[in-house]
């Protein structure tokens, strides 16, 4: 059966899109700074950017789930609203959410070559966009699809850091971070506070930042400073009752909206919007793949718990192994499949391992990975039993049969692209069980 003529022309624009340099595919030691190419490629589109409110999310753990709850948040209240997001784990689609869906095939195609047509403008007249990389590309065609879409608000996620982060075009009345953990110290800084710095670029003069960090932790330390600096409120949601990673998700996602109703946000029937619009359907509405996503997947006559989890830091890693601890079936030992980029805390991942009775099992996924026999040698220097399987299909069968036959539990983690390669057959076993 011959491919749908919107596909092919998603393939022919990513295919010109990969030409450009994609930092999630290499080593990112040598990014550029500044939004100057993001900027002028926005403004030879006519500056979609600036068609729709938003708020804008960033943060270590957590910033996917919360912008999800916003998403669907701000469509239980019946307001049009597009979704900004990355990675992806299955498809690129998953990126650029339209009310609630994926983008089509065809509507992302055409607003990629439009911004590949301004691209070639800015070679030919040589201004800052002939530099722009694939993440640049991609952000602006997002913003191009919901501004000819009608979307009211935009909750748009960061891909790196947020002070230079090609999505830090946006003017935000609202920012959000989530949290601050040890991520990317190449590029951000190596320390909490010199990330909560990058991070904090987000924040626009005059709005409102929500944050659950407190002033006397050094990085919401700098959080505070830099909202000061430029006049903008700083909300800190109440924690006191969120014990889980999506509680306290849902926590911040709705001392945003709470914002938005003080702003004169109202929904269909006229109320002001609020934390009262995420519900237990809301919440559903909200789950996104290879985020605490569960599984029980039958192998060996037995029923094998298996999470889905594309924590790739340790700080993570232990907020997700520390709620599976209260989860039914996740009890006792667990078994990994694990890959982990080049440029993560390996051993900081593997020490999390270890305190919480997980064995590893490493695999291979790409080259900017690090190789499963360089992770076993760092596990067998603190004494963690691990086992090598370069196959990640044969890796993931390997961890059922093993988990099947001594009652433990299995994750899959340290990256959403590992996650991505293996969750069809995941949930390929679990309905077929």
């Amino acid at each position: 059966m011959p491919m749908p003529e919107s596909h092919l022309r998603l393939t022919e624009a990513l295919s010109q899109l990969d030409q450009l340099t994609n930092w999630e595919q290499r080593p990112r030691g040598e990014m550029r700074v500044g939004l100057e190419p993001i900027f002028d490629l926005s403004a030879r589109l006519g500056n979609p950017h600036r068609a729709f409110r938003s708020i804008h999310v960033a943060g270590t753990k957590g910033k996917s789930s919360t912008c999800a709850l916003l998403e669907a948040g701000l469509r239980h209240a019946g307001i049009s609203v597009g979704r900004y997001a990355s990675p992806h784990v299955e498809h690129i689609s998953e990126r650029i959410s339209v009310n609630g869906q994926p983008v089509e095939e065809g509507v992302l195609a055409e607003a990629l070559f439009l911004a590949l047509d301004a691209l070639r403008a800015a070679r030919a007249e040589a201004t800052p966009a002939e530099t722009a990389t694939w993440f640049d590309m991609l952000t602006v065609a997002g913003f191009l699809i919901f501004r000819d879409a009608g979307i009211q608000w935009a909750v748009v996620e960061t891909g790196l850091g947020g002070r230079l982060d090609s999505t830090n075009i946006v003017d935000s009345d609202v920012s959000i971070i989530t949290n601050i953990g040890l991520e990317h110290t190449e590029i951000l800084g190596k320390t909490r506070a010199a990330i909560a710095f990058e991070k904090a670029g987000i924040i626009k003069p005059h709005s409102t930042v929500v944050t659950p960090l407190e002033a006397v932790d050094e990085a919401g330390a700098v959080i505070a400073t830099r909202a000061a600096e430029i006049e903008a409120r700083l909300v800190r949601p109440d924690l006191s009752n969120a014990s889980t990673i999506a509680s306290r998700n849902v926590a911040v996602a709705g001392a945003a909206l709470d914002i938005l109703g003080e702003l004169g946000v109202t929904a269909r029937e006229g109320a002001a919007v609020g934390a009262w619009l995420i519900d237990a359907q809301t919440e559903r509405d909200s789950h996104l793949p290879g985020r605490l996503e569960r599984f029980v997947v039958p192998a060996g006559g037995k029923a094998v718990a298996v999470m889905l989890d594309g924590a790739h830091v340790p700080f993570n890693l232990e907020a997700v192994l520390d709620d599976l601890s209260g989860m039914d079936g996740f009890s006792g030992e667990g078994i990994a499949v694990v890959a982990i980029a080049a440029d993560k805390d390996a051993a900081g991942l593997l020490d999390v391992m270890k305190r919480y009775d997980v064995s590893p099992i490493f695999t291979s996924v790409s080259d900017r990975f690090r190789s499963p026999a360089e992770l076993q040698r760092l596990a067998g220097e603190i004494g963690l039993a691990s086992e090598v399987i370069e196959d990640p299909q044969a890796a993931y069968e390997e961890a059922l049969e093993r988990a099947a036959s001594s009652g433990a539990w299995v994750i899959l983690t340290g990256s959403l692209y590992l996650v991505g390669l293996l969750r069809e057959r995941v949930i390929g076993q679990t309905a077929r069980g």
